[in-house]
């Protein structure tokens, strides 16, 4: 069993490492483009920390271990809004950029909903399940989503980059090594995605405990802390708007794109347990939009924190007992 739990660990060291170069190489590039900070936080920078959530899910498909792909996908939402954002908050307060309040929050809401929506039955086939068409769907609202950050900062992007000539310290950005560091974090996350899915599929049936449970806990935390790592630093450099750009691009990305590639290569059940997961998601995306008009306006504050972290706790106990 050691082992096992040994493997696990050296998996989900795998798939931060490889999620660390793959951001590192590809916000690089960004930068080297002058791209927006809140735009490399939305695309690539989530991303790039949603990649393990993706592994596992390509791989858990390969398996038709559809529970594990779920519980992954809710569990690391529920991980990004109520932990990551918590700690965050405690560490030091959250400024909310305009832009996030009003549409970037609101769409997290929307994503959520269309996924519980379909998994009553009330949206697409009127079954629990969410199959291959309604995965494409979902991609496809992945693809309009992320184009709408790119196309509304191109103009600026085409302008960063005619000015890139005169800047001494982009150009010390090599694009080789970034392409290096993506490709090697590509490998890193495969890798690590494999061996957290098998170890916790092998402990699971050991101790008797469901995919549900595994997909909502080890394996949503364990994925989710790629976005952790990069969100704490990011708000301890005061890079603000890159940290919950992370976190609320990831929440869209792992419903619109993970739950859609899930389904198109493995058809979904949503079980009620995953139904209450969902209802819980929503309430938290909400709280989280309404605490920018609570208190200090557009800022989630320490105390606001700490009340998401005493909702996670009490998610995880209600998950064991």
């Amino acid at each position: 069993m050691l082992y096992y739990i040994l493997m696990i660990i050296l998996g989900l060291i795998l798939l931060i490492l490889g999620a660390d170069l793959l951001v590192k190489g590809s916000s690089s590039i960004a930068k080297k483009f002058h791209i927006p900070e809140i735009l490399v936080g939305l695309t690539i920078v989530a991303i790039g920390t949603s990649a393990p959530e993706l592994i596992i899910t390509i791989t858990s498909a390969k398996n038709s271990m559809s529970d594990l792909i779920i519980g992954n996908a809710i569990g690391s939402n529920l991980c990004n809004i109520l932990l990551i954002l918590g700690l965050m908050a405690v560490i030091s307060p959250i400024k909310i950029d305009k832009d996030t309040i009003k549409l970037h929050i609101p769409i997290a809401l929307f994503s959520t909903i269309i996924i519980l929506l379909m998994g009553l039955g009330i949206l697409g086939n009127n079954t629990s399940f969410i199959n291959r068409n309604e995965g494409i769907f979902l991609v496809l609202l992945f693809v309009i989503y992320f184009s709408y950050p790119i196309i509304k900062e191109f103009e600026d992007i085409l302008i960063s980059i005619k000015n890139n000539s005169k800047n001494n310290e982009l150009k010390n950005i090599n694009p080789f090594l970034c392409i290096i560091f993506i490709v090697l974090g590509i490998i890193l996350l495969k890798y690590g995605g494999d061996l957290v899915v098998d170890y916790s599929t092998i402990i699971a049936e050991a101790l008797n405990i469901s995919e549900r449970v595994i997909g909502l806990t080890i394996v949503a935390i364990g994925t989710a802390l790629p976005e952790l790592v990069t969100s704490i630093v990011s708000i301890i450099k005061k890079d603000t708007d890159l940290a919950v750009g992370n976190i609320i691009g990831s929440c869209v990305l792992n419903l619109f794109l993970i739950l859609g590639i899930g389904a198109i290569l493995t058809p979904l059940e949503f079980t009620p347990e995953f139904i209450q997961n969902l209802i819980l998601l929503c309430f938290s995306i909400f709280l989280l939009y309404i605490f920018n008009y609570i208190g200090k306006k557009n800022t989630i504050t320490r105390s606001k924190g700490f009340i998401f972290l005493i909702i996670f706790s009490i998610y995880l106990l209600k998950l064991f007992i």
